[in-house]
């Protein structure tokens, strides 16, 4: 008998206290938090072998209405146990067990929600009033750092240098970014020096000779690079930007052509890199007849803003009319300053104004055949890709959304940038030298936008994992089911301008959005069954489209950098053109597209009514800037 209980003390054995960590010193809020209780005995070591039961005060799940103590089961064999996502009262928690004389008291510091959108809005005020991206991002960052750090001036400088700007830049994803961007520019910079761009400027004018084809041609060049919004976004604006600028079409619209036809057209193509990941997000909510890609293609028509968008575009294009601070731009460019007086363009004026040696006579193919095939190479890749991750049997929609975009980008950079080197000096425009040391200054051009695009992910990275900005702005909504579809939109908006991440929105609304429109039109809602079919499709396309539109009004935005970057923009002024755009597009898809569907009106009358607004709002609130 004493043997049997010798044994059943060593393997349940009485705990002296616990021990309470959370991974980090404050909470939201709020909003949820995670924990690990580990029982601890008397000479400070954890205890492997607890089982007994412990009660928790003031501490509850979202979803749940009263707190249950922990039991037996709760505490592993390794004498811990996780508490993912409860929220601690405000004069904090504690655990008690009958078998422990320890007592912990929760003493973490409590954050004020509203506090999580300061940096972002911050960063987004001083760079439209300073004009000055770098300052106003960083300021931003610091901010926030500050919040996180305990009002710690010195300590939240030193994490922000140490921790934090070393997190962005080294994320496996961010890394592959920024080495893409470097080595495309390295590749327009041979192609400046070997004189193919020239060439094949020379050539376009030919075929476009006026404002309104060059602004065509952009848009449809946005169109045909469907697959990727980053590759998108800089092969457009290089490919374009010296026949643009020679057409005196302004650095502005270029770059607004360019953005807001590179996510508008990836969210909605049937074969892209979104394609996966939108698919991922949604699979839960298909029905058990049907797959994700079905409900995919049933969301296409409620994409409001991405269509909306992409037919405004088009509108300016043709009609050459403009509004707001768009038009002053144009006008400007009219006389021949495609930028205006104390601009930083994103990309060094040494690559922009690169001049090819003046005894060598280029070629169009100097450019053409390094940028087919960059294109050729994604498209190949992501095929490549997809199958070596799935499979050759799967479809080709699953092999492409399978497909390691960022390596194939990686791919696509370094594979042009070789193309177009060997090209260039097999056809005698440039040495190996004159090569290499144009491909140093393609990349030495793009340092800016580097360390802009480090300081947005760094911002966002602060606000999504620290603050909980998107959370926290989700906590605060509550629709009723006809308003899900158009506060989704908002919300959504909110969240993307504030981090300026697309797919984090996506990642972040989708799960709580989805249940609340399904559970909000079921069968006991009451409402028409075709109304509820509305309301859900068109949620979820709110999702994507508020994701997008965010991303077009935000300054911290990847893609908008991107943009600003290709098109060698200002990009305070690239934001503070195409944000009265933006904003009549999603005001469009609110009032005419997303408050509609959340009524039952179909996709098939709004839609129509939308372009035509829009297009009546270009033809007569529009003005030109010159005579066509």
């Amino acid at each position: 008998m004493q043997i049997l209980i010798a044994v059943a003390m060593l393997l349940c054995a009485p705990a002296d206290h616990f021990e309470i960590e959370s991974t980090q010193n404050y909470r939201v809020s709020g909003l949820p938090i995670s924990l690990t209780i580990t029982a601890v005995d008397a000479d400070g070591n954890v205890n492997p072998n607890y089982c007994g039961a412990a009660d928790l005060e003031g501490v509850s799940r979202p979803t749940a209405t009263e707190v249950k103590p922990l039991t037996k089961t709760d505490v592993f064999a390794a004498g811990t146990v996780a508490l993912e996502n409860v929220i601690i009262a405000k004069d904090g928690m504690t655990v008690r067990s009958g078998d422990a004389s320890g007592v912990w008291k929760s003493n973490l510091r409590t954050l004020p929600g509203w506090l999580s959108i300061l940096p972002p809005l911050a960063a987004i005020l001083l760079a439209l009033v300073t004009r000055q991206a770098l300052i106003a991002l960083f300021s931003g960052v610091y901010l926030g750092a500050l919040f996180v750090y305990d009002y710690n001036p010195l300590s939240a400088l030193l994490r922000v240098f140490d921790t934090h700007l070393v997190a962005a830049a080294g994320d496996p994803d961010h890394a592959a970014i920024l080495l893409f961007t470097m080595a495309l520019g390295g590749m327009v910079g041979i192609l400046a020096k070997s004189g193919g761009t020239n060439a094949l400027v020379a050539v376009m004018s030919k075929r476009a000779r006026t404002k309104r084809s060059g602004m065509v041609m952009g848009w449809l060049t946005g169109l045909v690079v469907f697959f990727d919004d980053y590759a998108n976004c800089l092969l457009v604006g290089n490919t374009l930007r010296p026949f643009t600028d020679k057409l005196k079409i302004s650095r502005e619209k270029l770059s607004y052509i360019v953005d807001s036809t590179a996510a508008p057209i990836t969210s909605v193509a049937l074969i892209s890199t979104w394609v996966g990941y939108q698919l991922g997000l949604i699979e839960d909510l298909a029905g058990p007849d049907s797959s994700a890609y079905d409900l995919f293609l049933n969301m296409l028509p409620y994409s409001f803003y991405s269509l909306f968008t992409m037919f405004f575009v088009l509108s300016i294009a043709v009609t050459c009319r403009d509004f707001g601070p768009m038009l002053a731009a144009e006008k400007r460019a009219a006389g021949g300053k495609m930028l205006r007086d104390g601009a930083s363009p994103m990309m060094d004026r040494e690559l922009t104004d690169m001049e090819p040696p003046s005894d060598r006579t280029p070629h169009w193919s100097l450019a053409v055949v390094p940028i087919v095939s960059v294109i050729l190479i994604v498209a190949i890749g992501l095929y490549a890709s997809g199958v070596q991750a799935v499979g050759a049997d799967a479809g080709l929609r699953q092999i492409i959304a399978s497909a390691d975009s960022y390596a194939v980008l990686l791919w696509a950079a370094f594979g042009g940038s070789l193309i177009a080197a060997g090209y260039a000096v097999a056809k005698r425009n440039l040495a190996v030298s004159e090569t290499v040391d144009a491909w140093v200054t393609g990349c030495k051009a793009m340092v800016i936008a580097v360390l802009i695009l480090v300081l947005a992910w760094t911002i966002g990275d602060i606000c999504k994992v620290y603050l909980q900005t998107g959370p926290w702005v989700i906590s605060q909504f509550s629709p009723s089911p006809q308003w899900i579809p158009a506060m989704t939109f908002v919300l959504c908006a909110i969240i993307a301008l504030a981090t300026g991440s697309s797919f984090s929105t996506m990642a972040i609304v989708i799960p709580i959005a989805g249940p609340m429109a399904w559970a909000a039109t079921g069968d006991t809602s009451g409402l028409d069954p075709a109304v509820g079919e509305s309301i859900r499709l068109a949620t979820l396309s709110s999702v994507l489209g508020g994701a997008v539109f965010g991303d077009h009004c935000s300054p911290i935005s990847d893609t908008t950098i991107m943009s600003s970057m290709s098109c060698a923009s200002d990009h305070i002024d690239h934001v503070r053109t195409q944000a009265p755009y933006a904003l009549v597009c999603g005001g469009a898809a609110i009032v005419i597209g997303y408050i509609p569907a959340g009524f039952g009106v179909s996709p098939l009358v709004t839609l129509p009514l939308g372009m035509l607004a829009l297009g009546a709002l270009v033809r007569f609130y529009g003005k030109l800037s010159t005579e066509e």
